[in-house]
């Protein structure tokens, strides 16, 4: 059993780097179709970083495979305009660099002025119309869109998800109130009006006092306002229908948050409490599918929650060191490593308590939303991602829509090369935020268990 159990776990992580790999790939090949169809020349489509494993060459273009699958990259000729007196292939003004960040700056145009070759300046990605770069640059995110779409469609439609249904999923034997400082069953404790009653797990309610129930928030409410009043609730049980009278106890019971978070508090952080009406039984999930429009609303939901996050990634990258380096515990709908996708995709499969198709929906799941995740993160307007990208083409086409509006001189392409100090501070951060999310989840894992 725990050899099964291991590999279903691993079967989970090879199903998350697989999918990853395939969501990178996908990603890169929305940068790589709309490049050569605008005819820029493409040197290299590489799935991953470091080392490569296996290359292949057709045309002009290496395809291949490196050994660190945590990324890719679309290799264009003349990503970077030359400087103002540069020409391509052009070494003059190449002099010496005096500081680390010029050094950076003039390695970048170098390597750049190299990916040019003569007789072909005209298939730079620099030369471009401004839309067609934008375009090129939002393919890869684009193409995320459109896997999350997919997924998340096979997931809503396909499988189904858990919803409160009308049916009767567990009757407790008594009633305890919130404050209680036990929670089980004892000899002598009064029986639960709903097994009092003759409620049974599996029974369907029909009706409560004539009033026919077809979500289970109304029979709630029906019995949360009736404490101490007869009710007749019809239910459905083996195909027939039986009526049954039960008495609803005013008990004590937590009240529920506004914004769903938990529990609510008074002013001195004690949770609030109410009486109401209760039968002790409780709703049983049954998995509907979902219609085709519930599709997109899902996925926006999950891209504003992803937006959340980086917006407040300070705030919750502090919350994650605070968790791995000391006793609080880790918000589950925070940040995670590829570790921590691995580990919640090794858990999914292994849990023989839930049905296969479930599992199966879970993981599709996961994959779908991480590439909402690579969505979203790709469009940050910083390089060296690709909104970076696209906001210097964008600060270029309004550039020079004023100058020509003024009949000024075309201001040229924009120098992005002098954001290299950016792009080279935000690498350093991305790696010092991914080694503290891959700690994180090794020491302090997130788990659905």
């Amino acid at each position: 059993m725990l050899v099964e159990s291991a590999l279903l776990y691993l079967f989970g992580i090879l199903v998350a780097v697989v999918g990853l790999a395939v969501s990178i790939a996908l990603h890169e090949l929305g940068h790589l179709v709309p490049a050569k169809l605008f005819g820029v020349k493409v040197s290299q489509y590489m799935i991953g970083f470091g080392p490569t494993l296996w290359s292949r060459r057709r045309g002009e273009t290496e395809y291949g495979f490196k050994a660190i699958p945590l990324g890719g990259y679309v290799a264009m000729a003349g990503m970077f305009p030359p400087a103002k007196g540069e020409g391509e292939g052009d070494e003059r003004g190449r002099t010496a660099s005096t500081g680390f960040f010029q050094t950076l700056v003039q390695d970048a145009r170098e390597v750049n002025a190299e990916s040019v070759t003569l007789g072909e300046e005209e298939r730079t990605f620099y030369r471009l119309p401004v839309y067609k770069r934008i375009i090129i640059m939002l393919g890869g995110p684009f193409m995320n869109l459109v896997i999350a779409v997919v997924l998340f469609a096979i997931v809503l439609c396909g499988f189904g998800i858990p919803q409160v249904s009308t049916t009767v999923g567990n009757v407790n034997a008594c009633l305890l109130p919130a404050t209680s400082e036990r929670q089980a069953c004892e000899p002598g404790d009064p029986e639960a009006p709903g097994a009092l009653a003759g409620i049974m797990p599996g029974d369907r309610i029909v009706s409560i006092n004539g009033m026919a129930i077809a979500e289970w928030q109304q029979a709630t409410e029906l019995i949360r306002t009736s404490a101490g009043e007869p009710l007749s609730i019809v239910v459905e049980r083996d195909g027939s229908q039986k009526t049954l009278t039960a008495t609803p106890f005013l008990t004590e019971r937590y009240v529920a948050a506004a914004d769903g978070s938990g529990i609510a508090t008074d002013s001195q952080g004690n949770p609030v409490t109410e009486e109401v009406g209760m039968l002790g039984i409780t709703a049983a999930y049954e998995t509907v599918q979902q219609p085709a429009t519930a599709v997109l609303p899902a996925v926006w939901e999950n891209i504003t929650r992803v937006g959340q996050i980086i917006l407040n990634l300070p705030q919750r990258l502090v919350e994650v060191a605070e968790a791995a380096f000391g006793p609080e515990e880790r918000d589950p709908n925070g940040p995670m490593s590829v570790v921590g996708v691995g580990r919640i995709a090794g858990e999914i499969t292994s849990i023989d308590t839930i049905p296969i198709a479930d599992r199966a929906s879970n993981l599709i799941g996961l994959i779908g939303s991480l590439n909402v995740a690579l969505l979203v993160f790709n469009l940050i307007p910083l390089l060296p991602l690709d909104g970076g990208h696209v906001a210097g083409a964008l600060w270029e086409g309004i550039r020079r829509f004023f100058a020509k509006l003024f009949k000024r001189r075309d201001p040229g392409p924009v120098d992005v090369t002098k954001l290299i100090p950016v792009t080279f501070t935000v690498v350093i951060l991305l790696g010092g935020m991914s080694l503290l999310l891959i700690y994180a989840d090794i020491v302090k894992p997130i788990s659905v268990l």
